[in-house]
């Protein structure tokens, strides 16, 4: 069984071909600046990459680019459009209905419409992308996997913002979270290589991207997680702000006469690491190559020490973990990130070996705590992909 899993933004489209016999990746790519002038296609199979520039003006057509070269008689690895089985979406949250994988219907695309507010950013193009899918492969299904699937085990307590229930009641106003699928892959993951069941373990799951997460999963499940109603909660992101006093919104209003929305458009797009260095500079690996300027160095440490805070204080509502997991982009691949988190911890039983983690190999999975560590701190490259496409494989098999 072959899965086309896809990650459909505003102005783009991510896909990978997964054959679930043996779990390996047989095409992927993404197609970029749909709508926009300059867009494009990168395709990669069989080792080879190819870059295809052309005018695709919506996901249908990107879609029908990329079914097309997945079936092209020089790099295709399929012989027709039959050989896929199933679209697995990524959707990032409409709602507290949708916690599990469903499988998409008119119905459901209407429904998903009608909650588009709860992910205003993102689901429209999950919207796009599904009816591109339905549209060139009406007899294939196609499921839905929602990024905030894994934080249905939130406790009551832990979801619940302290704001007059009417707004749960009426309008489901609550902590979702995000990054399920990468914080579910590495709790698996973390599972295997500590020898135990995921029921067995209780690990602080760090997913530091572009946009980042941290979750407290307590017996293989999510606890309690850093991002909250929208993604613009938590730590500090790459041009998000993270967690800040409500209050400030308004201050900044009446002092330059903007919006609401224009102010939470800078928090989500000019702030963050981006507006806190002021220069243009967001990405990890300029950052740690200019730590000599005082005030990237600050910004820096802004970011570390909203990490750490997080990090203590699930290590605390855990009573203990038995791990520490850093993921994704920045997690995987910045060890001056990883040492600065968790300096100082080894009074709560954890302790970073500094040469495993320098020496650690970028984007691969590592050990990196000491002999010594109660709590093994471990890189684990995330995989949220194969968990879409595991996800519509189970859903499509559930329903026969």
């Amino acid at each position: 069984m072959k899965i086309l899993v896809i990650n459909a933004g505003s102005s783009s489209l991510k896909f990978q071909l997964i054959d679930m016999q043996n779990k390996s990746v047989i095409a992927k790519g993404n197609v970029e600046k749909i709508n926009e002038n300059g867009s494009f296609l990168k395709y990669k199979s069989n080792g080879q990459e190819y870059k295809f520039d052309k005018n695709i003006t919506n996901h249908s057509e990107a879609m029908e680019l990329v079914l097309e070269k997945l079936v092209d008689e020089k790099i295709g690895v399929i012989s027709s459009l039959e050989e896929i089985s199933a679209f697995g979406h990524r959707v990032v949250n409409v709602g507290e209905s949708y916690f599990d994988s469903t499988l998409v219907t008119r119905e459901i695309l209407e429904d998903f419409r009608m909650n588009v507010d709860f992910s205003p950013l993102h689901v429209p193009g999950a919207i796009a992308g599904m009816e591109a899918s339905m549209k060139l492969c009406p007899n294939k299904p196609n499921v839905a996997v929602f990024d905030i699937g894994f934080h249905k085990t939130l406790p009551e307590y832990v979801y619940r913002y302290a704001i007059p229930k009417k707004y749960y009641d009426n309008y489901k106003i609550r902590r979702y979270g995000a990054h399920g699928t990468s914080h579910y892959y590495v709790t698996q993951r973390c599972a295997e290589l500590l020898g135990k069941k995921a029921e067995e373990i209780s690990i602080v799951s760090c997913h530091i991207g572009s946009g980042a997460s941290i979750t407290a999963v307590k017996n293989g499940k999510s606890f309690d997680t850093s991002m909250g109603f929208t993604p613009l909660e938590g730590i500090i992101m790459n041009t998000r702000s993270g967690d800040i006093d409500p209050a400030v919104i308004e201050f900044i209003c009446n002092k330059e006469g903007k919006t609401v929305s224009e102010v939470l458009k800078m928090l989500n797009k000019e702030s963050g690491l981006l507006g806190a260095i002021g220069t243009g500079m967001a990405d990890m690996r300029d950052i740690t190559a200019n730590l000599n300027d005082p005030n990237v160095k600050t910004a820096f440490d802004m970011y570390c020490h909203r990490i750490k805070k997080y990090i203590c204080a699930y290590l605390g509502i855990l009573g203990g973990a038995d791990a520490i997991v850093f993921t994704a982009g920045c997690g995987e691949h910045t060890p001056e990130l990883r040492e600065a988190v968790v300096e100082g911890l080894e009074f709560m039983g954890v302790e970073l070996d500094k040469n495993l983690n320098n020496s650690a190999p970028r984007g691969e999975e590592a050990l990196i705590s000491s002999p010594n560590s109660k709590i093994k701190i471990f890189v684990i490259p995330t995989d949220e992909e194969m968990v879409i496409a595991e996800e519509t494989y189970k859903t499509i098999n559930n329903l026969r």
